[in-house]
């Protein structure tokens, strides 16, 4: 997997209302025939992405919550010349409006409102969980989310693609406001998904009509056992008299369970009633305890001790009490033991399981519940624009300025970057920004109004820099959006998606 950069990934959304159709027409260069332009992945199929949402979605949001920033061992590195790439419009400037409006007039505001059609990507890498910043942008179905092809696309995994991939608009402290939206399939360059080329650090992700959360239900064992969402088992403490009969009426399949605590009360020794029991202590412990046969606590217990043999790995392994000691080679542990007088006694409890499971509801289309933002392509560079992020990195000199828990702003006129050839880029645009890891993904919008938040998503934040050397992120990047960009937002923003969640009684996903 590709963890060259640090990364700032941030979601803008929204589709078209007004339209019935996005038009689909591939612009590509001349040489287009040999050479693919489009790389489409499946993320999930409605069975599957049942799993997927479950993944995420467990009431406390633990997962959510215990995800990191998806970033990597080093952003663009040294001193960068700002300027001086090739990023150029490919033909004729075309814009796609946002749901919802004709056109969008930016505005000039004291206080930014930020987009409400911005949040998190999150996925999986391994046993690891990460996000990154996206959108939703304008579709035909309301369902499409703009974000970095890094924070979706990796070649080197089984199917090209991370795992467990959802979008969460609004996304806060493990809150999901507006529900969890599964990815369905993703769009991305060719050159992109294949080479690793950041010109075309992009991609265009549909997703399944959003879920969430819609309460929870005590239900029967086998329902419980086939329930691939949420699900924890629950007690409620019962008389001996209950749990008796339960397991008369049951058998071994009664849901019931008993717990047993003991404890115990140091006596002096002899006492009428108690015990004599022994304990393991340290050598030192040992040496400094009454001789054998006394009549006190805390006794040498010589008949106890031993000398174990072990192997080296339990030897190294081993914290105990005991005295590790190499002798001739071999490795071991000696024991000692004292003994001492008590009384002991034991305490049931008895709890009937009672068996939940988390319910879910159709949360709708996401371009319905936030909106989304418009798209547009072969557009001048050096216009101004607002991008969004969540960022939450460290600056290189170990300042950590964001958290990554709500998103920031940056505006200012975009420039033509200058070459990382690291990273195969050559034509992207930058953009002056402190951002730092985190806002991977995030929409670089153009013609941003701040009473609508809404405007024409215009890029993706794809590399991060210190371009004067001095230990601070100061700029930003994204692909330039020109006529291939278009040609495969258009693909993915002509497909449906659906939803996965069931018809019974609107609250429950399938098991």
């Amino acid at each position: 997997m590709n963890t060259r950069v640090k990364r700032l990934a941030l979601p803008l959304g929204g589709v078209i209302a007004a339209t019935s159709m996005i038009g689909a027409t591939l612009v590509t260069s001349a040489n287009a025939a040999t050479a693919p332009v489009k790389k489409v992945v499946s993320l999930a199929s409605a069975s599957s992405a049942q799993k997927v949402a479950n993944f995420w979605s467990d009431k406390a949001g633990a997962r959510l919550k215990a995800a990191g920033q998806y970033q990597a061992s080093a952003e663009v590195s040294g001193k960068v010349k700002l300027g001086g790439g090739t990023a150029a419009p490919s033909g004729k400037a075309g814009v796609v409006p946002p749901i919802g409006q004709e056109k969008v007039v930016p505005t000039k505001v004291k206080n930014v409102n930020l987009p409400k059609t911005i949040g998190k990507v999150f996925f999986t890498v391994g046993d690891k969980e990460y996000w990154c910043s996206a959108s939703s942008v304008q579709s035909k179905y309301h369902n499409l989310v703009a974000t970095a092809g890094h924070c979706v696309f990796d070649e080197g995994i089984q199917n090209g693609a991370l795992d467990n991939w959802v979008f969460i608009p609004g996304y806060y402290q493990g809150k999901a406001p507006w529900g969890i939206y599964v990815g369905k399939a993703a769009y991305t360059h060719y050159d992109f998904a294949v080479y690793e080329d950041f010109d075309s650090d992009y991609a265009f992700v549909t997703v399944f009509n959003g879920i969430s959360y819609a309460g929870e239900k005590a239900v029967a064992k086998d329902v419980y056992d086939k329930w691939q969402g949420y699900k924890y088992t629950d007690k409620q403490e019962i008389s001996s008299a209950d749990y008796t009969k339960l397991v008369d009426e049951f058998g071994d399949k009664a849901p019931v369970t008993s717990e047993t605590t003991g404890s115990e009360i140091v006596l002096p020794w002899g006492t009428a009633g108690g015990q004599k029991a022994n304990k393991e202590v340290t050598k030192d412990e040992y040496t400094k305890a009454p001789a054998p046969g006394s009549k006190v606590n805390y006794s040498k217990a010589p008949p106890l001790n031993h000398t174990e043999i072990v192997d080296e790995a339990t030897y190294t392994a081993y914290t105990g009490p005991g005295y590790k000691k190499i002798v001739d080679s071999s490795y071991t542990i000696e024991h000692y033991f004292v003994k001492y007088w008590v009384k002991k006694s034991s305490t049931t409890k008895y709890y009937k399981l009672v068996y939940v499971i988390e319910l879910y509801k159709d949360a709708g289309r996401l371009g319905d519940n936030v909106g989304g933002q418009g798209f547009t392509w072969n557009q001048k560079v050096g216009q101004p624009v607002y991008q969004f992020g969540y960022p939450a990195g460290p600056h290189p000199d170990g300042d950590t300025p964001f958290t990554g828990a709500t998103p920031k702003w940056t505006y200012g006129k975009t420039f033509a970057a200058a070459a990382a050839a690291k990273f195969k880029a050559e034509a992207q645009i930058g953009l002056k920004s402190s951002q730092t890891a985190g806002t991977s993904g995030g929409p670089w919008i153009l013609k941003y109004s701040s009473t609508k938040r809404l405007g024409y998503i215009n890029g993706v934040t794809s590399l991060i820099g210190d371009a004067d050397g001095n230990g601070r992120i100061d700029f930003s990047t994204s692909p330039y959006f020109d006529g291939e960009t278009y040609a495969i937002y258009s693909a993915a923003a002509n497909l449906w998606s659906g939803s996965i969640v069931t018809k019974d009684g609107d609250i429950a996903i399938k098991a």
